[in-house]
């Protein structure tokens, strides 16, 4: 078993640079099952979650070869199974994205249920509802997703719910479909915009991404030989800002784009530190007294994104008086706090809401961390409290983080991963 050790307490200062989006790569990477040719993907992050993706396109019959850690050639011209392997797909979330390429292109696909952290119910209703707008038939019995179509055909689907992996699903499904798709109420976050531009350098016709509607209009095929470089991770810039709040430190972070981080700047001036756009790829957070207290309630993108409330939470449990986190996304995302309170929060969760009483500090203590961004949580606390930390279940944070510790370690942290 693998743990973190982190001795505290430590001002973080310095520069870190961000890897690829992880939201934005475990999409595109299902999306090169619509292309019949050879595509350069770039950027991706060194993580579990592109790791495992790429071998199970490998068993659909796709090759893929890394050019290095962070670039990959995908050919899937050959695919010879639209079945994919179900003890693989149960480990992630993402996997459900198979489901739209490969109906989209080959008109039948068979994926096991998506597994990912335990943050609540996460249905796929809007899903399949997208599949059967454009003319598939899908069956969920078996503890298994297989969707077919004789053909798929452009429609209107209107999202019930802003949903991400629906509007990603919707848009893979009908690249490729006869006819003109438009999709109302769907996600606008920066990870669905890549992939678009993705699809679309790929030949696609995809309209809209980033609003509130999206058009589609079909196309015969899609064509390879080009290259793509997988956008900057927002919430792994976010996870290193809150960082600098919450240690009182001083960091500078490179690969980043500002403008998808500017509803949690607004929080953390709000919180009485310091925000410096600088170029517009690059930003400066620092952060010399107590935080303020601040509410926040997590919605969709342009809103507070949910992926940073855990990351938010270590930096209100040491604010000045009583702050209010709202959580509209997922019921069960406040699970960490759990594990802050043994570090000496004081926290109170209630269904969707948790109120922060700050404390003026946080004391090591083994602690285990309940999903992937409360894993990211957790590394923050160690890093601010006094003492010794321990955090277990690191296959949670390594699905998501390129290299944690040691980008932790560059900007002072004292952090070792140990094997027990």
């Amino acid at each position: 078993m693998e743990k973190l050790v982190i001795t505290g307490k430590t001002a973080l200062k310095g520069e870190v640079t961000i890897s690829g989006a992880k939201n934005a790569a475990v999409a595109i990477l299902p999306a090169t099952l619509l292309v019949n040719g050879i595509c350069t993907i770039e950027n991706l992050p060194d993580i579990s979650d592109v790791k495992i993706s790429c071998k199970i396109l490998e068993k659909l019959g796709a090759k893929i070869n890394f050019i290095d850690k962070h670039t990959i050639t995908v050919d899937s011209r050959n695919i010879t199974s639209t079945n994919a392997p179900l003890d693989m797909t149960s480990k992630f979330r993402a996997s459900y994205y198979l489901l739209g390429a490969l109906l989209g292109r080959f008109k039948k696909a068979q994926v096991g249920m998506p597994g990912g952290c335990k943050l609540g119910a996460r249905p796929i209703d809007q899903h399949i509802k997208a599949f059967e707008a454009l003319g598939a038939t899908v069956d969920t019995s078996q503890g298994k997703i297989t969707a077919s179509a004789k053909k798929l055909v452009g429609n209107s689907i209107y999202l019930d719910i802003v949903s991400v992996g629906a509007t990603i699903n919707a848009m893979l499904a009908s690249v490729l479909a006869d006819g003109t798709t438009i999709i109302d109420n769907v996600a606008k976050e920066p990870h669905i915009v890549d992939v678009a531009n993705f699809l679309n350098t790929m030949g696609a016709d995809i309209r809209g991404a980033g609003t509130d509607v999206i058009k589609i209009n079909g196309v015969k095929s899609l064509h390879g030989d080009t290259s793509y470089s997988v956008v900057p991770d927002q919430i792994e810039a976010g996870t290193f800002m809150l960082a600098a709040v919450a240690s009182r430190g001083d960091i500078i972070i490179k690969n980043c784009i500002t403008k998808h981080l500017e509803p949690l700047s607004a929080k953390i001036i709000e919180m009485g530190a310091h925000v410096e756009d600088l170029y517009g790829d690059t930003i400066r957070i620092w952060c010399n007294k107590r935080p303020n207290k601040v509410n926040i309630k997590t919605l969709p993108y342009p809103g507070f994104p949910t992926d940073l409330q855990p990351q938010t939470g270590v930096v209100l449990s040491m604010a000045e008086g009583t702050s209010i986190i709202n959580e509209s996304i997922w019921e069960s995302r406040f699970q960490y706090t759990d594990e802050l309170n043994k570090m000496g929060a004081k926290i109170t969760a209630q269904g969707k809401s948790a109120f922060f009483e700050g404390v003026k500090k946080l004391v090591g203590a083994p602690v285990f961390a309940t999903d992937l961004r409360a894993g990211a949580a957790l590394i923050i606390a160690g890093i601010v409290a006094e003492g010794e930390t321990e955090i277990y279940n690191l296959e949670h944070i390594d699905r998501g983080y390129e290299n944690i510790e040691e980008k932790f370690r560059k900007l002072g942290a004292k952090i070792e991963r140990v094997v027990e």
